[in-house]
C-alpha cells in the first residue's frame, strides 16, 4: 500500500480560503424573492392606476389606423401594382393549385357534380400510396380511416381539408427542403435561417392569419399560404440536421473518389439522409394539417369549419364527430410517413416469403387502383360515397349523451376543481398583473429576464414590453400572460411527475409514451371539445385543453433528461445511503437542469398557442380580439394588435427560456 507524504504547506494549501467578509454571492431564488416582495408592496401602495386597461369596443389610434389601412388596401388591390404583379398573382397561382386537387378528390362550389376522382378511388390511391411507401398495415389503416369519413357523413368536408393540406405540404416541401440541405451546407446560411424559423415556430397559429388576409384575402389562398409559413419550418431545421450528422468520413471518402459537390450530394448526403429528411416531411404534414383546421376562421373550407361552428353553438357531439375525423386523418397520414421512414428497415427484418413477390404484387396492385379510379370517375356510386352519415349521427348522439351524463353527475367535481384554480392561482395572478401600473410589471418582466436569462434577454425582454404597450391592448395581454402562467406551472408539475416516473422506469416509459405521442398526433382544436362538455364555455376550458395539449412534450423532454444522468452517479448516491427521493430532488433533477428548463420552454410555447386558441370558447383576452378581428370588420385593427401581442409574449417567453436553458447546461 503506497502512503502519501503530506509536504510542508500542502494541507494548508489544499484547504480553500475563506471568501472575503462581505462577498456572499446572492443566489437567483433570493434575487427573484426580493423582486416578488417589491412587486407586492408597490402593488398594494398603486392597485388600479397606469393600468392602461381597454374597455372591448373601444379602439386606440393604431387600431383605427390600421383599419384605414385595411380599407385602403381593399380599395386599391385592383389598380395598386404591387397587388396586380405580385400578391394577386401568387393568390391566383395558389388558388389554382387548391381548386385543381379539390376538383380531383372533392366538390368545391361550381364544379361539376361529381368529382374526377370519386371516393372509391380516392380510397384506392389511399391504399395503394400506402402500401406503396409503408407496407401492408398502414396500407388497411389508410383504407379504413378513408372509409371512416364518409361513414361519419364527413367524406366532402374531410377532402377539403385533404386537400388544402396536400397544397400546402406540396408547396412548403418545394422552398423547405432545398433551404433545409442549403442550411445543412452552410453555417453561414444557417445561421442566417435560424432567428427566422425560430420566429416562425414561436408565432402561435392565429396569429398567422390576420395580416395574411390583409393581402390575399379570405378563402383557400390564404390558408394555403399561412400552412405554408407554419409548417415549412420543421423541415427546414431537420433537414439541415440531417445533412450535418452525416460521418464527415463517408463525405470525404467520397471527395476522395473524384465525386463532385453535386455527385456527393445526391449520391451520399442526401441518401444517408433519408430517414430523418421523411422524419421532417413528417412533421410538415402534421403542421400542415393543424393550420388548416384553424384556417377555417378565415373560411377555409374542411372541417376545421364543422369543429368551429359547433364550438361556437356549444354543439359537443357534432364538434366531437368532426374532430373525430381530424384526429383519424392525422393518424393516418402520421402513419403513412413513419412507415416511408422506416421502409428499408422493415423490408430487412421481413422474414416473410412475400418480400421477393413485392414487386409483381405492387404491379398488380396498380392495375386494380387504376381500374377503381376509372370506376368511381365514371360511375355515379362510385363518385358520391353511398349512405348518409348515420354512423356520424350516432357517434354525435353518443358524445351528446355523454356530455349531459358528465354535466348531470361529475359538475360537482369538475366545478370544485375549476373553482379550486381559478379562485385560488388565476384570480389573484389576473389581478395582480392587470391592476399593477404597466411600468411596474414591465420593470418585473424585465428584471426576471435578467435573472433567468441575463442581460441579452432582459433586452428583448424590454424591447417586447415596450412594443406590447404600444399595441393598445395590455389589459387583455396581462389577462392572456396569467392564464399561460398558471397553466405552465402545472403543465410542469404534471410533466416533473410523470417525466421522472418514465426517466425512472423502462417499462412506465414503454407504457405511457405511445399515449404521449398519440397526444402530440391531435391538432390544437380536438382538445377543447371534450373540455367543452365537462366545463363549459369558459376560459377554465381553454386552460385544462392547454394543460394536456402541452403536457406530453414536457414529460419526453424531462423523462429524457432523466435518463441521461449517469448511471454511476445514482449508483454512488444510493451506496451512500440515499433514499429514492433525495437521488430525484439532490441527484436525478438538479443533474436534469438543463432538460427541465427546455420543458419549460415548449411547455410555454404551447400552452400559449393554445390558451390563444381557447378564444372560440370563451377564454377572452387576446384570443377573444383575435377571433372578433376575423368576424367584425370594425375590429380588425384591433385583432390584428392582438396577434401582434401574442407575438411579442411568444419571443419574449421563448428569449428568456432559452437563455436559461443555455445557462443551466453551461
Amino acid at each position: 500500500m503506497t502512503v502519501a507524504i503530506e509536504k510542508p504547506g500542502e494541507a494548508e494549501a489544499a484547504v480553500p480560503a475563506a471568501p472575503a467578509k462581505g462577498a456572499r454571492k446572492v443566489g437567483r431564488p433570493m434575487m427573484i424573492g426580493a423582486i416578488l416582495v417589491v412587486w407586492l408592496v408597490l402593488f398594494a401602495l398603486l392597485r388600479g392606476k397606469q393600468t392602461l386597461s381597454l374597455a372591448a369596443a373601444d379602439l386606440t389610434d393604431l387600431h383605427r389606423w390600421i383599419n384605414d389601412f385595411n380599407d385602403s388596401i381593399g380599395a386599391d388591390r385592383n389598380s395598386n401594382p404591387l397587388f396586380l404583379y405580385f400578391f394577386n398573382e401568387i393568390r391566383l397561382v395558389i388558388d389554382n393549385l387548391v381548386t385543381f386537387i379539390q376538383h380531383l378528390i372533392s366538390q368545391p362550389p361550381g364544379a361539376r357534380p361529381v368529382p374526377q376522382v370519386g371516393w372509391l378511388g380516392v380510397v384506392a390511391i389511399a391504399g395503394y400510396v400506402s402500401w406503396a411507401v409503408g407496407n401492408w398495415r398502414v396500407a388497411l389503416l389508410a383504407v379504413t380511416g378513408f372509409t371512416f369519413f364518409g361513414l361519419q357523413g364527413l367524406w366532402q368536408e374531410s377532402m377539403d381539408t385533404l386537400a388544402l393540406t396536400l397544397s400546402a405540404v406540396f408547396v412548403a416541401l418545394l422552398f423547405a427542403i432545398p433551404l433545409g440541405v442549403w442550411a445543412g451546407l452552410s453555417d453561414r446560411f444557417n445561421r442566417i435561417m435560424t432567428p427566422f424559423l425560430d420566429f416562425m415556430q414561436t408565432m402561435p397559429t392565429f396569429v398567422y392569419l390576420a395580416p395574411l388576409t390583409l393581402f390575399f384575402l379570405i378563402g383557400g389562398a390564404s390558408a394555403t399560404i399561412a400552412t405554408v409559413i407554419y409548417a415549412a419550418p420543421p423541415t427546414i431545421r431537420i433537414t439541415a440536421h440531417a445533412i450535418r450528422n452525416v460521418s464527415k468520413t463517408t463525405v470525404e471518402a467520397a471527395d476522395s473518389l473524384g465525386a463532385t459537390r453535386r455527385q456527393s450530394l445526391l449520391k451520399v448526403l442526401l441518401p444517408m439522409s433519408r430517414r430523418t429528411v421523411v422524419m421532417g416531411v413528417n412533421q410538415t404534414i402534421m403542421a400542415a394539417l393543424a393550420m388548416v383546421t384553424i384556417a377555417a376562421l378565415i373560411n377555409a373550407p374542411g372541417l376545421g369549419a364543422n369543429v368551429i361552428q359547433a364550438l361556437q353553438s356549444l354543439d359537443v357531439g357534432t364538434a366531437f364527430n368532426a374532430g373525430l375525423a381530424i384526429v383519424v386523418m392525422a393518424i393516418v397520414l402520421d402513419r403513412v410517413t413513419t412507415a416511408a421512414g422506416t421502409r428499408e428497415e422493415y423490408a430487412r427484418r421481413s422474414e416473410n416469403n412475400l418480400a421477393k413477390w413485392r414487386r409483381p404484387l405492387l404491379g398488380a396492385g396498380a392495375v386494380v387502383t387504376a381500374v377503381l379510379v376509372y370506376l368511381s370517375h365514371t360511375y355515379l356510386w362510385a363518385a358520391d360515397f353511398p349512405g348518409d352519415g348515420t354512423i356520424g349521427g350516432h357517434i354525435a348522439s353518443a358524445a351528446d349523451t355523454a356530455t349531459n351524463w358528465a354535466q348531470d353527475n361529475l359538475s360537482g367535481l369538475t366545478n370544485t376543481i375549476r373553482d379550486i384554480i381559478t379562485d385560488g392561482l388565476l384570480n389573484p395572478f389576473q389581478t395582480l398583473l392587470t391592476d399593477s401600473p404597466w411600468w411596474l410589471v414591465g420593470a418585473v418582466l424585465v428584471a426576471l429576464g435578467v435573472v433567468f436569462g441575463g442581460w441579452k434577454a432582459g433586452v428583448t425582454t424590454a424591447v417586447c414590453v415596450g412594443l406590447l404597450v404600444g399595441t393598445g391592448v395590455w389589459s387583455d395581454g396581462m389577462t392572456t400572460l396569467a392564464s399561460t402562467l398558471v397553466a405552465t406551472v402545472l403543465v410542469m408539475v404534471l410533466g416533473i411527475v410523470f417525466g421522472v416516473w418514465m426517466g425512472r422506469s423502462m417499462l412506465v416509459d414503454r407504457l405511457i409514451r405511445p399515449t404521449l405521442d398519440a397526444a402530440q398526433v391531435m391538432p390544437p382544436f380536438v382538445y377543447l371539445v371534450p373540455f367543452l362538455a365537462l366545463f363549459g364555455a369558459t376560459r377554465f376550458t381553454a386552460i385544462v385543453a392547454a394543460i394536456v395539449y402541452a403536457a406530453p412534450v414536457t414529460m419526453k423532454i424531462i423523462a429524457d433528461g432523466i435518463r441521461a444522468v449517469p448511471e454511476t452517479t445514482v449508483e454512488a448516491a444510493a451506496s451512500a445511503g440515499c433514499t429514492t427521493w433525495q437521488i430525484i430532488t439532490k441527484v436525478q433533477l438538479p443533474m436534469s437542469r438543463g432538460a427541465l428548463t427546455l420543458a419549460t420552454n415548449q411547455g410555454l410555447i404551447y400552452v400559449l398557442s393554445m390558451v390563444v386558441v381557447g378564444g372560440l370558447v370563451g377564454a377572452g383576452a387576446l384570443g377573444y380580439d383575435v377571433v372578433a378581428g376575423f368576424s367584425q370588420g370594425e375590429l380588425y385593427g384591433k385583432g390584428l394588435a392582438a396577434g401582434c401581442a401574442i407575438v411579442l409574449l411568444g419571443v419574449m417567453f421563448d428569449r428568456i427560456t432559452q437563455a436559461a436553458a443555455r445557462r443551466a447546461s453551461a
